[in-house]
């Protein structure tokens, strides 16, 4: 077994169970979730030389992310319905959503126009510490101990802006997801 083979099958053993558990996270079902985690183990099996990736785990969820976005891009559907799905806290996936092609289907560019818009006017609704804080992690996707190093702040002060950040968006925002119910 060649050293790259080795690095693959420990970081495998390494990060297979977390990284399964965030995709499945992000997608309707468990098929899905390993075929998006197949693709990752493939991305990183075709790298070049592995010890030039410098954060292994920042570059694994990573591609996740766009693994799982290229996913969704790519799906077809008339209805604003089939776009509609949860995470395992029965919260709605709007980030997908928002990062969908929607260039044949009017209603979903008007659903993520009126989204952006309304996500906006939210946002400046919050403390500029809570929305500095959800900024960061959400949109730029920089981890909550990322952001509190950054600020040099507690990890627990980071967490309960993020909370109250996030509170007050899916309140503000429910509307749009019973709209998409209907």
């Amino acid at each position: 077994m060649s050293q790259k083979d080795r690095t693959i099958k420990t970081t495998i053993q390494a990060f297979g169970k977390k990284l399964f558990g965030f995709i499945r996270g992000k997608v309707r079902s468990n098929e899905d979730a390993e075929d998006i985690l197949q693709d990752v183990w493939y991305q990183l099996s075709s790298f070049g030389n592995l010890e030039d990736i410098e954060n292994v785990s920042a570059w694994l969820y990573q591609v996740a992310r766009n693994k799982v976005t290229d996913k969704y891009r790519k799906k077809t559907t008339d209805s604003l319905e089939d776009y509609a799905f949860e995470d395992s806290d029965g919260d709605l996936m709007f980030k997908e959503i928002l990062l969908l092609d929607d260039s044949n289907n009017p209603d979903l560019a008007l659903f993520k126009e009126t989204f952006w818009n309304e996500l906006e006017r939210a946002l400046q609704e919050l403390p500029e510490n809570q929305r500095e804080v959800f900024v960061l992690n959400e949109m730029e996707d920089l981890t909550l101990q990322q952001i509190a190093d950054l600020k040099g702040e507690n990890l627990k002060t980071i967490i309960s802006r993020k909370g109250y950040a996030v509170k007050h968006l899916r309140n503000r925002l429910n509307y749009l997801y019973e709209e998409l119910n209907y």
